[in-house]
């Protein structure tokens, strides 16, 4: 573990991407098993249960600490995180003994299992053996935020090189190890077993288009698919059987029963790339209604005739076994075209994305602004020379957006942030008018530069209603034009409404609190 902690604030320390591959890999190179898995579990972003909530793990530092809970409030209200809170308060002295990182995983994972008064007591005996940079990294074990500041890319990166192996092929290796305590280097670098093996390949991902069109070159060079609002999967036809992987590497089969029967008939050896949506007759439908098929194990004969889903496929990653993923795209859709087809399934059900005819760029860009009456997105455009590389690499795939709804809200509610914004007001809620009050419809943290941020933290002070607890009420004074992707109805939200991916646009210094907009302006905008 005492590796484990170096590498972290070695990590957290520098802004070189090649000086975090090399730590990286040193770190891969040298480490055991059972802690290389664990280690690159957490390193790519995966957290473990949390045994003991945020308001136990507070009172437990109190206990430990002997200082009284309102000044251990006002500690995390200065410092901004938990973690380093109680590291900072409640850490004891090294015992110098090695103790290695599985032993502590395994330490929080048996926090579960345990009463609470044993969890509590386990947990206060690991910080009496910890120093302060031990106690902090162990604490975000504990909290579940444990973010390092390395991607998953680099992580990839670095074991193919402490490995020995290439990129990709790490990658699907991964994938293929579901449980972390197979993952060692002599695995990594072991060629996939065929049919056997039913990982998916690493995701190719689209950056946002923010440049003119035009500079992409010629749009004969280019192909435009809509751009659906659903969950991107693959489809793993192998050794007679089908998985289904969402874009998160969650196997998501159980829950869409309809697509793992369709897809065995898609010839062996086979792997598709596209989008599982929502259906409202034989068109996609709205996100909202796919949500209510999300996150269940058993999706019952009711909720399948009252929710059917179909899966828009735009590529095709293996077929026949063979891997495809360096053929150009316009050929890989030929052979998806064409295999589909010969499959028999209904469009209805299975379908591949169509190519959006066009001319000119200025041509596409109207269609785009339409694209919500088609029930996409926008545009994703994609090189006809591109190959399927994993990961988000700039410059063949491109993701055009409609312009986002947008409203102007009044900010109501304002929380520090964490991190290096931690002494800053940075999150924010935003409320409407309806009948004559302000009814809060969304949250929001992005968008302002860092000048601008500033400025609302000293309004945020000087202008605060009430001090109790971390949220502080604020005059209802400062308007911000708040733009998402879409809208939907909401029991849980006083305005009735709930919105998608809220974000800060601009600040409107030139509006008051009195003309910002209500709750019927938001309803009017998908109606």
């Amino acid at each position: 573990m005492t590796d484990f902690v170096s590498l972290y604030f070695a990590l957290s320390e520098t802004s070189s991407t090649s000086q975090k591959v090399r730590l990286l890999t040193e770190f891969f190179g040298a480490a055991p098993q059972g802690e290389l898995g664990w280690a690159v579990h957490l390193l790519r972003g995966e957290k473990l249960e949390r045994g003991l909530s945020s308001s136990q793990l507070r009172q437990l530092c109190a206990e430990v600490s002997g200082i009284p809970p309102w000044l251990l409030e006002e500690s995390y209200q200065v410092v901004g995180d938990l973690a380093e809170t109680i590291s900072k308060l409640a850490a004891g002295k090294a015992s110098g003994e090695r103790v290695s990182l599985q032993k502590w995983v395994e330490l929080v994972r048996s926090l579960r299992e345990a009463p609470l008064d044993e969890r509590m007591a386990k947990v206060a005996e690991a910080w009496r053996h910890m120093s302060e940079a031990e106690s902090l990294v162990f604490n975000k074990l504990l909290t579940g935020g444990l973010r390092i500041g390395v991607s998953r890319g680099l992580v990839v990166k670095a074991l193919a090189a402490a490995a020995g192996a290439d990129e990709a092929q790490v990658s699907q290796r991964l994938l293929s190890l579901r449980d972390v305590r197979e993952i060692s280097l002599p695995a990594l670098a072991e060629q996939g077993s065929g049919s056997e093996n039913m990982a998916p390949y690493p995701f190719c991902l689209a950056h946002p288009l923010e440049a003119e069109p035009q500079q992409l070159g010629e749009p004969e060079e280019w192909i435009a698919e809509w751009k659906w609002d659903g969950i991107r999967a693959q489809i793993v036809r192998r050794g007679g059987r089908v998985a289904v992987w969402s874009r998160g590497e969650e196997l998501v089969t159980e829950s869409f029963p309809e697509l793992e029967l369709l897809s065995q008939k898609l010839p062996e050896g086979c792997v598709l790339d596209g989008e599982i949506v929502a259906l409202d007759g034989d068109e996609p439908a709205a996100f909202s209604r796919l949500q209510q098929r999300l996150n269940r194990k058993r999706i019952s004969i009711t909720l399948l005739k009252q929710i059917p889903v179909g899966f828009i496929a735009y590529d095709l990653l293996e077929l026949n076994s063979e891997d495809l993923r360096n053929v150009p795209l316009g050929v890989r859709r030929q052979k998806l075209a064409a295999i589909l087809e010969k499959a028999g399934i209904s469009k209805r059900d299975l379908r591949l994305s169509p190519e959006v005819e066009f001319c000119q760029w200025q041509q596409l860009d109207r269609m785009r602004e339409g694209a919500r009456e088609n029930g996409a997105e926008g545009f994703m455009l994609k090189s006809r020379d591109s190959l399927y590389i994993g990961g988000r690499k700039r410059g063949s795939w491109w993701k055009w957006k409609a312009n986002p709804y947008s409203v102007d809200g009044v900010l109501v509610y304002a929380q520090r942030g964490h991190g290096r914004r931690a002494g800053l007001f940075t999150d924010y809620t935003f409320a409407v008018w309806k009948d004559g009050e302000l009814v809060p419809f969304a949250k929001a943290y992005s968008g302002l530069t860092d000048s601008e941020i500033r400025e609302v933290d000293a309004f945020v002070k000087a202008h605060t209603k009430e001090r109790f607890g971390p949220v502080r009420p604020v005059e209802p004074q400062l308007v911000f034009e708040i733009g998402f992707e879409g809208i939907q109805a909401s029991r849980r939200h006083k305005s009735g409404v709930a919105v998608r991916f809220p974000r800060i646009l601009r600040w409107r210094k030139d509006k008051p609190a009195s003309e910002a907009d209500t709750v019927e302006t938001l309803r009017q905008l998908t109606s």
